[in-house]
C-alpha cells in the first residue's frame, strides 16, 4: 500500500494546507485510514460508522479486536448523531475540558457506530481534540472519527510523524504530518455519573486536581491498581482503552524502580553493571536531577521532577530511543503521582508489564 504524506506544519489556513487536508478527509470518506496529529500523540483515524474503515485499524495496529477506540468530533454538534441525552456532569466537563485531552464515556444510540468502535458495549468514549489540524480534518471529512494512537499495538505511542511512519508505513492510506505533539500521553478517560462524582478510568492529559474543580468527587476505577490488572484475552472488554493490555512497551525489557534518589541509583547502576557484563546493551530513563547518578549506555532524561509535564511529554519518545541504540536492558525511576505523575506512571507501569521495584535506603 502507498502510504501518502502530507505536511501541513504551517498555518492552516494557508490554502495549500487545507487542500492538503481535503485530501485527507476525502480518503477517510472513502473509508481508508489516515494518521493525524492531535494534542496528545498522533491518532489513525476512521469513520466510525464504517464497520470496514475501522477493522482496517485494527489489522494496522495488529490491536486486539474487544480493545474499545475513542471517537473524535469537532463540534458538540457532531455528538447528536450517535450519543443519547448526556448527564449534567457530562456537560460540564465538555463545557471545562473540550476542547482538549479529556475523553467521555458517553451513553451510545444503537446502530449508529459500527459495533468494533465499541467492541459491543453500549457506551463509546468521545473527546473532541485541542489541535487546530485534527479539528480542521474531523470537520473536513465530516464524520465521527474513531482513533486510536497510530502506533502497533503495545508500542510506545507516536508523538511525531517519523515516529508512525516507522510503525505503519505502508500499512495505510497516509499519514498528516502536523509536526511534534504537546502534551505527550494520551487523554484522561473517565465516567461522569448522575450524582456529580467522576471516575478516572484512564489518567491522562487532565489531571484528578482539575476535574476536581468541577466534579464532587474524583475516584480512580480499582482496575487501574496493579493488584487488578487483567491482560489475558479471556478476560472482559475494557471500558475504555488501555485498561486491559499491556502497552506502550519497547524492544527490550523495562523495569520502574521506585525509592530514595540515591537507593534507586544504587540498584539499577548494580543491575546495569551486571547486565553490561552479559555483553547486554542498558538504557536508564530518569529525571533531570538524577541524571548524573546513572551509568548506562544511555541515559534520557524526563525532565525535571518540579515540571512532570516535561515527562510527560518526553516519555514515549524516550522509549523508541531506546529501540534505536538496542538496548536490552532499561530501568526507569518512578515518579511521584501527583498531577500528571499519575499518567506518566501508568504508563510507565504498562510499559514494564507493570514489573516496579521498591528499594529501601
Amino acid at each position: 500500500m502507498v502510504t501518502h504524506i502530507w505536511d501541513v506544519t504551517g498555518d492552516t489556513n494557508k490554502e495549500e494546507t487545507m487542500e492538503h487536508l481535503k485530501e485527507a478527509a476525502a480518503l477517510l470518506q472513502d473509508g481508508s485510514i489516515v494518521a493525524f496529529p492531535t494534542e496528545t500523540v498522533y491518532g489513525l483515524g476512521a469513520d466510525a460508522r464504517n464497520t470496514a474503515a475501522v477493522e482496517s485499524v485494527f489489522a494496522a495496529k495488529g490491536r486486539p479486536s474487544d480493545n474499545p477506540l475513542i471517537v473524535h468530533v469537532a463540534s458538540r454538534a457532531q455528538l447528536d448523531g450517535f450519543t443519547e441525552p448526556v448527564n449534567e456532569l457530562s456537560s460540564r466537563l465538555m463545557d471545562t475540558f473540550w476542547p482538549g485531552p479529556l475523553t467521555l464515556i458517553l451513553p451510545l444510540k444503537p446502530n449508529s457506530l459500527s459495533e468494533k468502535v465499541s467492541a459491543g458495549l453500549t457506551t463509546v468514549g468521545v473527546r473532541m481534540p485541542d489541535h487546530p489540524v485534527a479539528l480542521e480534518l474531523i470537520a473536513a471529512a465530516d464524520c465521527p472519527v474513531a482513533a486510536p494512537s497510530a502506533n502497533r499495538s503495545g508500542r510506545p505511542s507516536p508523538t511525531t510523524a517519523s515516529h508512525v511512519r516507522e510503525d505503519l508505513m505502508g500499512r495505510i492510506a497516509g499519514i498528516v504530518d502536523g509536526g511534534p505533539t504537546g502534551v505527550g500521553v494520551e487523554s484522561t478517560v473517565v465516567e461522569a455519573h448522575d450524582d456529580g462524582t467522576v471516575t478516572i478510568l484512564r489518567p491522562g492529559g487532565i489531571t484528578a486536581e482539575q476535574l476536581a474543580e468541577v466534579a464532587s468527587e474524583v475516584r480512580l476505577d480499582p482496575g487501574l491498581s496493579v493488584d487488578s490488572v487483567k491482560t489475558d484475552a479471556s478476560s472482559p472488554a475494557p471500558r475504555s482503552p488501555g485498561m486491559k493490555y499491556t502497552h506502550y512497551a519497547p524492544k527490550g525489557e523495562l523495569r520502574v524502580v521506585q525509592g530514595a534518589p540515591g537507593a534507586v541509583a544504587a540498584y539499577v547502576n548494580g543491575a546495569l553493571s551486571a547486565a553490561a557484563a552479559r555483553g547486554e546493551r542498558t538504557a536508564v530513563l530518569a529525571f533531570s536531577e538524577h541524571l548524573h547518578l546513572y551509568r548506562a549506555d544511555a541515559v534520557y532524561s524526563l525532565g525535571s521532577l518540579e515540571r512532570l509535564a516535561e515527562g510527560a511529554h518526553r516519555l514515549y519518545a524516550a522509549l523508541r530511543s531506546c529501540d534505536e541504540i538496542g538496548a536490552s536492558v532499561l530501568y526507569a525511576e518512578a515518579c511521584p503521582r501527583d498531577g500528571l505523575g499519575d499518567a506518566i506512571m501508568n504508563r510507565l507501569l504498562k510499559a514494564a508489564g507493570h514489573q516496579i521495584i521498591h528499594v529501601a535506603e
